[in-house]
């Protein structure tokens, strides 16, 4: 399939889940609260690198692109949209980033919108009082979606854009197109889009002037990432929810 129709197709699915998620008032409320919980849950577990230092900036990034709260759905649009004109104009590398992108979303979109469904009915756990902890309301949510492959496919796809978005800094000639694309960007209502091009590319650039930079941010994402994966599939639920509780009470 061509990269211009796999954007197409992921944005295509975001747009339909979000669209089921507005006709139902209940999931709508239960999306967002999963969201949001998973935004203040990567805060947390990055409060030492959001807090200063050599990977601010790429946390920030991370946690305002790929892992936050906010509706990304005016970007997908701007992908879709022009699609065609990126595979046409713009390096394959450009086109590999945008369609990971796209995909990532689509299958974030998937499992938060599972989890919005075990949300509610996490509500009242079978054999006593429903729990008020966010904390362990989102264990039962994520241990009854499960899933296991497809969250560690989201973690696959997170770590290619990093690697993907680390490749575009070493192209020659791309900052200075990119920079050139601003007001045609704004022109056309892709400002969105411009400004995650740019914001990724110039974080990864800051990081590859660092010996080992952006491979050793990847690497931290790749830890953490596994360690809390493996904690909400495998660990005790009492201690799950204590580690899961304290990451939420770092966040910033």
């Amino acid at each position: 399939m061509e990269p211009a129709q796999k954007i197409r197709d992921a944005v295509a699915e975001v747009a339909k889940l979000r669209q089921d998620a507005s006709g139902n008032a209940a999931l709508g409320t239960a999306v967002a609260e999963v969201k949001r919980l998973q935004s203040r849950r990567f805060a947390g577990s990055y409060a030492d690198l959001l807090g200063g230092g050599l990977y601010r900036a790429a946390a920030q990034f991370f946690l305002e692109e790929l892992y936050g709260e906010a509706d990304y759905s005016e970007r997908d649009a701007q992908f879709s949209r022009i699609a065609g004109a990126l595979q046409r104009l713009f390096p394959q590398q450009v086109m590999a980033t945008a369609v990971s992108l796209a995909e990532l979303h689509a299958l974030t979109e998937r499992l938060d919108h599972a989890m919005g469904h075990a949300w509610l009915d996490a509500s009242a756990p079978a054999g006593g009082a429903p729990s008020e902890s966010p904390a362990g309301r989102y264990i039962r949510a994520w241990r009854t979606v499960a899933r296991r492959g497809d969250r560690e496919a989201q973690l696959t796809v997170v770590l290619e854009i990093g690697h993907e978005l680390q490749r575009l800094t070493r192209m020659p000639g791309l900052r200075l197109m990119l920079k050139m694309m601003r007001g045609p960007a704004a022109a056309a209502g892709m400002g969105a889009l411009q400004r995650f091009l740019e914001a990724g590319f110039d974080t990864f650039a800051a990081l590859a002037r660092q010996p080992g930079g952006a491979d050793g941010f990847m690497d931290l994402i790749r830890e953490r990432e596994s360690k809390l994966i493996a904690l909400l599939f495998e660990a005790d639920l009492v201690a799950c929810e204590t580690a899961l509780a304290r990451t939420l009470g770092q966040a910033r």
